[in-house]
């Protein structure tokens, strides 16, 4: 299987803070993978570097057969990657409807994906017409997904999906991203273990800023010692 995104050796700074001491992520193409680690750790960074919020100083990153390093966000966008961020950033004065509109890209490309989306998340059909800051948290992190597909994105990376979220809602949400992955490759950060281990299909466990282990997440799953010594709990009670 292909790697969509390649992630190498990157070193990234924030002010005069070293934050990623040489990460290596890879993402198969068509698969779901997730960072995994404790707060702090960089995971959201290592987003933030592929999306060229924080740039790194150093190490490639490659997504299909381009090079991202250097690249601005909105041509990183534009190349195909959809970013999901940490506390959803959706509009909350404009309706639904608005809040996917502003997504395209090209014309004619909510229309195009409406009927994905309301298939995803039909709740967003019945409140079409309502503010985002009316819409419950759950209803304001379906939006913030369905708003990464409008345009034509190939990857999504999607930072703590279900943080604040109730256990129903999250049951949801997780149906909604398994079905999600049939048509494009997705790349989470994400504190549940529990929803993780039943997501994913690779892991990457970012500590202290490095990504010391990776493989397959049914082979993690089987391991309680890793998931001991690199998120602080047991798989049974991971949640945060």
């Amino acid at each position: 299987m292909s790697n969509i995104l390649e992630v190498k050796d990157i070193h990234t700074f924030i002010g005069q803070f070293h934050i990623l001491e040489g990460v290596n992520v890879r993402v198969p193409e068509g698969s779901i993978s997730v960072l995994l680690g404790r707060n702090g750790a960089g995971k959201t960074t290592t987003l933030k570097s592929i999306m060229g919020m924080t740039p790194p100083s150093k190490g490639t990153i490659t997504f299909e057969d381009h090079s991202l390093v250097g690249k601005r966000p909105y041509t990183i966008a534009q190349l195909g990657i959809g970013y999901v961020p940490e506390h959803r950033a959706i509009f909350k004065d404009l309706n639904v409807a608005e809040n996917l509109q502003i997504a395209e890209r090209k014309t004619g490309d909510l229309a195009r994906k409406s009927d994905l989306i309301f298939e995803l998340f039909p709740d967003l059909k019945r409140l079409y017409q309502l503010p985002g800051g009316s819409l419950s948290g759950g209803q304001q992190q379906m939006l913030a997904i369905a708003r990464a597909l409008v345009p034509e994105n190939r990857l999504l990376l999607i930072d703590e999906p279900s943080e604040g979220l109730a256990p129903v809602i999250i049951e949801n949400l997780m149906h909604a991203i398994r079905q999600l992955a049939a048509h494009t490759s997705i790349l989470l950060v994400e504190q549940n273990f529990r929803m993780a281990s039943q997501l994913a299909d690779h892991y990457i466990m970012i500590d202290n800023g490095q990504s010391p282990i990776s493989g397959k997440m049914s082979d993690l799953v089987k391991d309680e010692g890793l998931v001991q010594r690199y998120l602080g709990v047991s798989k049974q009670g991971a949640s945060s």
